[in-house]
């Protein structure tokens, strides 16, 4: 029984893994083996994760699943760094807020998320994206929202094997 609750929290933790990869590098939606991983480290009985949680992101995952095929697939100018920014900015707000407090983590993610944007608006190649305008806050939505929902759900985890 050991074995298989092991085997459980290896692939979570893959999943993962691969999730944080895939908000920096998209190749398809990152909640999904977000949301898996938290299912299997839950299942592996390392982390106890609240129901209410879990409906919570299935639900932010399901509406992160329909924004990927809504949305037009790359960058006016055909660039990806946008993805670094938010990415690591993203994770760098949910670890400082799992520091500061648990119960602040999702805003550390989605202030993390909001600064990348904003600094990669300011570079050459997101010069296209200003500040104050709808373009800006279409590009959170489409592009933000999906890596601040994976970036949350990867910290709902790491939250639970190091608080509990």
């Amino acid at each position: 029984m050991v074995v298989m609750h092991t085997i459980l929290l290896v692939a979570g933790i893959i999943c993962l893994v691969i999730a944080l990869a895939l908000v920096l590098m998209p190749r398809w939606v990152a909640a999904v083996p977000a949301f898996a991983g938290l299912l299997l480290m839950h299942y592996s009985y390392y982390i106890d994760v609240k129901t209410m949680t879990f409906f919570f992101c299935g639900i932010a995952t399901l509406i992160t699943v329909g924004l990927y095929y809504l949305s037009p697939k790359g960058e006016p100018d055909g660039h990806t760094s946008s993805n670094l920014y938010v990415g690591f900015t993203a994770m760098a707000g949910g670890m400082l807020g799992i520091l500061l407090a648990p119960r602040i983590m999702v805003l550390g993610v989605i202030l993390g998320a909001a600064m990348g944007q904003l600094a990669y608006s300011r570079t050459p190649a997101g010069k296209w994206m200003l500040f104050p305008s709808t373009q800006f806050w279409r590009y959170f939505l489409a592009k933000c929202l999906p890596a601040i929902v994976a970036v949350s759900i990867v910290c709902i985890a790491i939250m639970g094997i190091v608080i509990d």
